[in-house]
């Protein structure tokens, strides 16, 4: 694979430095002492070695290359060990930087799984100590002052690798294509580098013909050795190492779905010592990941989008040691008396003494008839960078009268859009914060437009108008569009969920809500009445926007994450 990005300056080994023995690089921040590349002391240093194993190792070995994983903490000695952005037919090898005695290598990918986008190749004969796996998981536990500077030090790599080397990985298709928009969006989400072509560039068109890809077969991955014809996330996933991995060892926690309330149990079931599954269908964010901002999550007066906060949130759990699969879609749940058996949508089982269903819920569509047709070339459920940076500029229209539409419409108008909020209802302010309506009467790119509602969508493969009636006045009015965001609200994501009692309209009913003397009778309840979020099925609990009850909000949807898993210590110690 070629690559596109044309190197700053070369050496006369044809070899381009960013940065040697801590040297200053493209974005000023890799030298010692750098979040990147921190100074340990003598003490920090004896900690690292006691956790680790001797290893001697001669120049020019490979630690690790592109495309393994990395699997080992290793901390440097003596000696040196490179970090090299490979070469390509376009461009020279890249040394990235040299790690000497006192550094350690690795970065967000051994808190993850996935494969290397660098090589590490010694470069001076050293002495290194290789963290294994499971003592580097018992490390980030015990030592929380090692833990946050190894953390904060993998986040910042992860940054650099993205300017980096992200060709490593390249996503080739169309923009009009909802494919290719799942497999920006997984990739977004998954936080993995890479760079996006458009098919429809000279750019893309010259990728198309340099590696003989069809339209028929787009979108294209390409990886390293290779590449993904017709990708979708789960084929990406299985090039990445993300899809899920058997375990012979039973989890004592399997957490389905991924949003704050998923991410929440997470955290507080692998900080508390479970072993903790957390799976998801298509990644870590849920409908928060939507969010182009919140401004009413405790602790952050300034706002975060909802993709940072989940990301972060993330990363927490995997601090603690929790594992994520995605896209790894459940079809079902068998209880035994002692376990919970999960079934996955490729034929595989995960085993479980607990489950928490966090699966949150599916957004709703209008009742038009082309509107599956446009679904992700055109029609959106989120309004976060990847959707603007689509839309730029463009008239569109965005759906709904809650919080969740007026954050997009705001998003979207900051990204030079002119937009119509289309709400319903007569009253604005009757489904939305008071700050958010206010901020929308201010601003002079969005119109807001009440008692209105979509009534037809007009393109080819692409949205490019709507019309749109007002219910009061009786007026109809067709006009350019270049893409419609959905906001009107979601059903629980229930339907593959047997076994475990819903009401009408398939929310979970947990504790309160259910029949105490019928739960004692369940197989596994030995005779007593329902934990708090437990469901009518003993040790399977619900947490968040799925759950009856549940106040449908990210702070909300935490606490019952982060509370869910207090009964699932009950419910285990009950069951030994």
């Amino acid at each position: 694979m070629a690559r596109r990005r044309q190197a700053k300056s070369s050496d006369k080994g044809g070899r381009t430095n960013i940065d040697t023995a801590g040297a200053a690089a493209q974005d000023g921040a890799v030298a010692d002492g750098s979040p990147s590349y921190p100074i340990l002391t003598e003490e920090q240093l004896a900690t690292l070695r006691s956790y680790g194993d001797v290893h001697r190792v001669s120049a020019g070995e490979l630690v690790y290359q592109v495309g393994e994983p990395i699997t080992d903490l290793v901390l440097v000695d003596s000696g040196a060990i490179d970090i090299i952005s490979e070469a390509t037919a376009e461009s020279p090898e890249v040394l990235i930087t040299r790690h000497h005695a006192g550094r350690f290598l690795g970065e967000l990918n051994m808190l993850t799984g996935q494969f290397s986008y660098l090589t590490a190749r010694v470069s001076e004969d050293a002495v290194i100590h290789r963290i294994p796996p499971d003592r580097f998981r018992r490390l980030m536990a015990e030592e929380s002052e090692l833990s946050s500077i190894i953390l904060t030090a993998f986040q910042a790599r992860r940054g650099l690798i993205r300017t980096i080397a992200s060709h490593h990985l390249e996503i080739l298709g169309s923009p009009t294509s909802a494919t290719s928009m799942a497999l920006r969006t997984y990739a977004e989400r998954l936080d993995v580098p890479h760079l996006w072509f458009d098919a429809e560039s000279v750019a893309g068109v010259a990728l198309m013909t340099a590696t003989n890809v069809t339209r028929e077969e787009l979108p294209v991955v390409f990886v390293p050795g290779g590449e993904v014809r017709n990708a979708t996330p789960a084929l990406l996933a299985e090039r990445l190492g993300l899809a899920y991995r058997r375990s012979d060892k039973q989890a004592d926690l399997v957490i389905i779905g991924g949003g704050p309330a998923g991410l929440a149990a997470a955290v507080y079931g692998a900080s508390e010592g479970l072993h903790t599954v957390l799976v998801d269908a298509l990644g870590p964010g849920g409908q928060a990941a939507a969010s182009s901002r919140i401004e009413n999550y405790l602790g952050f007066p300034n706002g975060l989008s909802g993709g940072e906060l989940t990301s972060l949130a993330a990363v927490q759990a995997l601090k603690f040691g929790a594992s994520m699969y995605a896209p790894c879609e459940v079809i079902g749940l068998d209880q035994a008396a002692d376990a919970v058996s999960i079934q996955v949508a490729d034929g595989t089982t995960i085993e479980a003494r607990a489950v928490i269903v966090a699966t949150g819920a599916r957004y709703r569509g209008l009742a038009l008839p082309n509107w599956k047709q446009f679904e992700g070339a055109g029609i959106y459920y989120a309004a976060t960078k990847l959707e603007a940076t689509a839309c730029a500029g463009m008239p569109v229209t965005v759906v709904g009268g809650a919080n969740s539409a007026a954050q997009a419409a705001l998003f979207l108008a900051g990204n030079s859009c002119q937009v119509d909020l289309l709400i319903r209802g007569s009253d604005l302010g009757a489904g939305m914060s008071s700050y958010l309506a206010d901020r929308l009467n201010a601003s002079r790119l969005i119109r807001v437009r009440t008692s209105t509602q979509v009534s037809e969508i007009h393109g080819d493969a692409y949205v490019e108008a709507v019309t749109i009636t007002n219910s009061s006045s009786g007026e109809v009015v067709r006009q350019a569009c270049g893409a419609i965001f959905c906001f009107i609200g979601a059903t629980p994501a229930t339907s593959w969920l047997d076994g475990v009692d819903l009401d009408d309209h398939g929310f979970v009913l947990t504790d309160a809500n259910l029949d105490a003397a019928a739960f004692a009778e369940r197989r596994g309840a030995q005779g007593r009445g329902p934990l708090p979020f437990e469901t009518s099925a003993p040790r399977i609990f619900a947490a968040g926007d799925v759950r009856l009850g549940s106040m449908k909000r990210v702070a909300a949807a935490v606490g019952e994450g982060a509370s869910a898993v207090s009964s699932v210590h009950r419910a285990i110690a009950l069951s030994v």
